[in-house]
C-alpha cells in the first residue's frame, strides 16, 4: 500500500519534467536532427544553440531587457500595494468592499484590452519601446494581485501589534517600515514571485509595446524563422534558458509560497 502511494507522485513527477527534459535534450541538436530522427538523447551533440544566444545581441538583451522591466513591476507593484493592503486589512471606509473588487476586476480582465490604450498613450508621451513602459503596463495587473494576497497576510497580524507600537512611541512609518513589514516579509515574498513570474511570462503586452531597444526574450522567441526553416534547437536553448529565473525565484521563496497556501491566499 505504501508502495503504491509512494508510486503516484513519482508518476507525477516524472509526467512534469519530460517536457523540461525534453526540452534541454532539443536545445543540444540540431534543427535537422530534431527534424529528421526521434532520439533520447543528442546523436551530435551541440552547444551552438547556447553560443549564438551568449554572443549575439538580439538574444541576449532580450534577457536584460526582460529582466529590467520585471524587477521594475515588481518593485513598483509591491511598494504601491503594501499600504494599499494595510489600509483594507484595517479601516472600514464606505465602498471599501467595492473598491477592493474593483481592484480585482482589472486582474480578471485579459491584457488584449489593455494593448491598444497602451500602445497609443506611450507613444505620445515617448515610452513605446522602453522596459519602463512595459514595466508600468504590467502593474495594472500585478497591483491587485498583490493588494489581495498581502491583505490576506496583514489581516492575520493582530491589531494590537500597532496600538502596542503607537504606545511605544513609534509613528506610523516608523512601526510599518521596522515593525509590521518584517512581520509579513513570507506575504511580500509571495507577493513578489506572482508579480515576477506574470511579467516574466506575459508576452502580448511586452510584444507590443516594445519594437528594437526594450524587445524583451519572449518576444524574441517568436521570431526564429529563418531561410532555411525555424531554428527549432535555438528556440529549445532559449525557452531552456528563460526558466532559470523562474526557477531560482521559486527555490528563494518556496517557504513563502507554502505559508502561503496555508494562510489560503495562493
Amino acid at each position: 500500500m505504501n508502495k503504491g502511494k509512494a508510486l503516484v507522485p513519482i508518476l507525477y513527477i516524472i509526467f512534469l519534467m519530460l517536457p523540461i527534459y525534453w526540452l534541454i535534450n532539443m536545445s543540444f541538436k540540431t534543427t535537422n536532427e530534431i527534424l529528421g530522427t526521434f532520439t533520447l538523447f543528442p546523436s551530435e551533440f551541440t552547444v551552438e544553440n547556447y553560443v549564438k544566444i551568449f554572443t549575439d545581441p538580439t538574444w541576449y538583451m532580450g534577457y536584460v531587457n526582460s529582466l529590467i522591466y520585471v524587477l521594475i513591476n515588481t518593485v513598483i507593484s509591491v511598494t504601491v500595494a503594501l499600504p494599499a493592503a494595510y489600509a483594507f486589512s484595517r479601516y472600514r471606509f464606505l465602498g471599501d468592499k467595492h473598491l477592493f473588487f474593483w481592484l480585482l476586476t482589472n486582474r480578471m480582465a485579459p491584457p488584449a484590452v489593455f494593448a491598444l490604450p497602451f500602445f497609443q498613450l506611450y507613444s505620445a508621451i515617448g515610452l513605446f519601446d522602453t522596459p519602463l513602459a512595459v514595466a508600468l503596463a504590467h502593474t495594472l495587473f500585478n497591483i491587485p494581485l498583490a493588494v489581495w494576497i498581502l491583505e490576506g497576510f496583514m489581516s492575520g497580524v493582530p491589531k494590537e501589534l500597532d496600538e502596542t507600537a503607537y504606545v511605544d512611541g513609534h509613528s506610523f512609518w516608523s512601526f510599518f517600515l521596522k515593525i509590521f513589514v518584517p512581520t509579513i516579509a513570507a506575504g511580500i515574498g509571495v507577493a513578489a514571485f506572482f508579480c515576477f513570474m506574470f511579467s516574466w511570462v506575459e508576452l502580448l503586452l511586452a510584444k507590443t509595446l516594445t519594437s528594437v531597444a526594450a524587445k524583451p526574450i519572449a518576444a524574441t522567441m517568436t521570431r526564429t524563422a529563418s531561410t532555411s526553416g525555424y531554428e527549432l534547437g535555438l528556440l529549445a536553448a532559449a525557452g531552456t534558458l528563460t526558466i532559470i529565473p523562474g526557477a531560482f525565484v521559486i527555490y528563494f521563496v518556496r517557504n513563502y509560497i507554502a505559508k502561503g497556501f496555508a494562510l489560503g491566499r495562493v
